[in-house]
């Protein structure tokens, strides 16, 4: 099994069973993505306890890419500081942007994704969770969008 297998097989297994899809009703902070090019809607919900991801979960619907990122990214920020998981941000802004040429070891999982940017009509469904994430984070409760 190559490379390319392996990442897509990640995809399709967090597109088919999606992680911490749920509504979490005790969030204290959430955020909407909306991409209106594919028509991806999600909410990502966040428990901060403190500076610390405690919890977190998303639901909505979109493609296959969009809900397997958004699984991805739940599990990567779980229990995560809040500057850890900005950093994941920006790591994985970098991936998806091309500005990396491959994906840091320390992406794990998430190097999945990096194949992505060789669709750049689907960057924007694999980023709508991320941007949702900052969003979450920032505590506004406004959209996040992916133009």
């Amino acid at each position: 099994m190559d490379l390319a297998d392996l990442y897509r097989d990640v995809i399709l297994d967090h597109n088919r069973s999606p992680r911490n899809f749920q509504r979490l009703d005790n969030a204290t902070h959430r955020a909407q993505g909306f991409n209106p090019l594919c028509g991806d809607k999600l909410t990502v919900y966040l428990k901060m306890d403190g500076d610390t991801v405690a919890d977190v979960a998303f639901e909505g619907s979109g493609c296959a890419i969009s809900v397997a990122s958004s699984s991805l990214m739940t599990e990567a920020v779980k229990g995560k500081s809040e500057k850890q998981a900005r950093a994941l941000f920006a790591n994985m802004h970098d991936l998806l942007s091309g500005s990396e040429d491959q994906a840091p070891q320390s992406l794990g999982k998430l190097a999945a994704l990096g194949g992505v940017r060789q669709y750049p009509s689907r960057v924007k469904c694999a980023s709508l969770a991320w941007h949702a994430l900052l969003a979450a984070l920032d505590d506004q409760q406004e959209p996040a969008r992916t133009e």
